[in-house]
């Protein structure tokens, strides 16, 4: 299918000075996009909100940070209110009150994301749009007791937030009916498949109900998405953010060629700074032993991996964003969750794999229309590997000899980003079209991050 579909790129000039309410959205909701700070839409929020009200399956194309939470969880809320009213119409009695809880109601909206600090993220910025008309949502992942998973489906939800693992686990126990599931969003579902999700997402899919909307968004589009796309979306609009690659727009990339030996000092120099920096590491133990080398060097810093408690990488995630720490070390899979607009360095220290990793790292900073910038750091028995790798990704960067000490480890300067291509309707399978094989394995010491979430065979 994905050949046949063609994206229709958004330039940002095309939405200056429209307003949420022109997009169709009621003004309840209106003010709780106001009050969650958000004036007026971005791009693939203008985008897709229409179409989404309109009842069509979307297929959205966009980095992290380009606003596609409220770009599907504004409109799910506004479609479930207009179908609620629809149905009010259609009932022989008039209203019955089914804006109110009642016990035991059966979900409508089911929101699958693939890790549970990005379910918490998105949770955030629904629930208190679902509010401000009166429904109500609830986070459904693994890794904690479900009781209290289990006593917030019996009193009755509009919204279900979740990942796969525990999704399956609650119908399995028949404590989850998603029978009358009208609307089902698939957020960074190219992770979801990465993460070995596939089966189990088409099967909570075929849980929903027949004809039910379809709502996917991805940074990119390999064989996995595109599964899911072929079986599940019908008709599609396909929507990406011109200027959003990673090559353009925001983000700054820079990659140094370092001694292996210096790396951790190195990563040191570049991190005692003022501004929010995400340091990514490959193994848990590692991200351990930066944190602490970053300790010792005076900077402050906490890790996020898959060893901490669900309540410890809540806690250190929240010492990022409140600012009592400047630096966060993450491993991939825990870093799915960090949606913190003002993080304006990324450092890789150790680098990715292969591409798409690539992207969804850099996608961290940069965010919300600001600059960021993302810095590499590779030995030199890396560079054509690294070479090969930003090719894939259509990034152009020069590789620069950094040595421990050198004074641009101390001042990167200001940030110099690349000018915006001009924008042009592109075909997805051809942007994607070396995306088609397998993606690498995650690191074995990360691979099972949530505890009840283990992908399926």
């Amino acid at each position: 299918m994905l050949e046949r579909l063609e994206a229709k790129a958004i330039q940002a000039d095309e939405v200056d000075g429209i307003g949420f309410g022109e997009l169709g959205l009621g003004d309840n909701i209106v003010r709780a996009l106001k009050e969650l700070g958000a004036e007026s839409p971005f791009p693939i929020q203008a985008a897709t909100i229409p179409v989404v009200l309109e009842g069509r399956d979307v297929l959205g194309r966009g980095r992290t940070g380009s606003g596609k939470t409220i770009a599907f969880g504004a409109p799910t809320v506004e479609r479930l209110m207009q179908l609620w009213a629809e149905q009010q119409r259609d009932t022989e009695n008039g209203p019955d009150g089914r804006r109110k809880r009642q016990m035991g109601r059966a979900p409508r909206a089911l929101i699958l994301a693939p890790t549970r600090e990005l379910a918490l993220q998105i949770d955030r910025t629904v629930q208190p749009i679902a509010q401000s008309v009166g429904l109500f949502t609830t986070q459904v992942y693994g890794g904690v007791p479900q009781a209290r998973q289990v006593g917030a489906l019996r009193r009755g939800v509009d919204i279900v937030i979740g990942t796969p693992g525990r999704i399956e686990d609650l119908l399995a126990q028949g404590h989850l009916d998603l029978s009358d599931i009208r609307i089902t969003v698939l957020d960074e579902a190219d992770h979801m498949c990465d993460l070995g999700f596939l089966e189990p997402v088409q099967r909570i899919l075929r849980e929903t109900r027949d004809g039910g909307q379809k709502l996917l968004f991805s940074a990119t589009l390999d064989t996995g998405v595109a599964t899911l796309v072929e079986e599940f979306l019908d008709d599609p609009a396909v929507h990406e953010v011109a200027g959003e690659d990673q090559a353009s727009g925001t983000i700054e990339h820079r990659v140094f060629v370092i001694d292996n030996r210096d790396k951790r000092d190195i990563v040191a120099q570049l991190a005692d700074r003022d501004g929010k920096t995400l340091v990514f590491s490959r193994t848990r133990a590692f991200a351990e032993d930066l944190t602490e080398h970053l300790g010792d060097a005076g900077v402050r810093a906490v890790a996020l991996h898959g060893d901490l408690n669900q309540s410890r990488r809540t806690r250190n995630l929240q010492q990022l964003t409140s600012g009592r720490v400047d630096v966060l070390v993450a491993t991939d899979v825990a870093a799915r969750g960090i949606h913190v607009d003002d993080i304006d360095l990324v450092i890789q220290a150790d680098a990715p794999e292969e591409y798409k990793t690539y992207l969804h790292r850099s996608g961290r900073t940069g965010r919300a229309g600001r600059t960021g910038r993302v810095v590499t750091l590779i030995p030199r028995n890396r560079q054509r590997r690294m070479n090969e790798l930003l090719d894939r990704a259509e990034i152009e960067v020069d590789f620069e000899d950094v040595r421990l000490g050198d004074e641009l480890l101390f001042d990167l300067g200001p940030v110099e980003v690349a000018a915006a291509p001009e924008p042009a309707d592109a075909e997805l399978a051809d942007a994607e079209a070396a995306a088609a094989e397998p993606a690498d394995a995650e690191p074995s010491d990360d691979a099972s991050v949530e505890q009840g979430e283990t992908p399926a065979e």
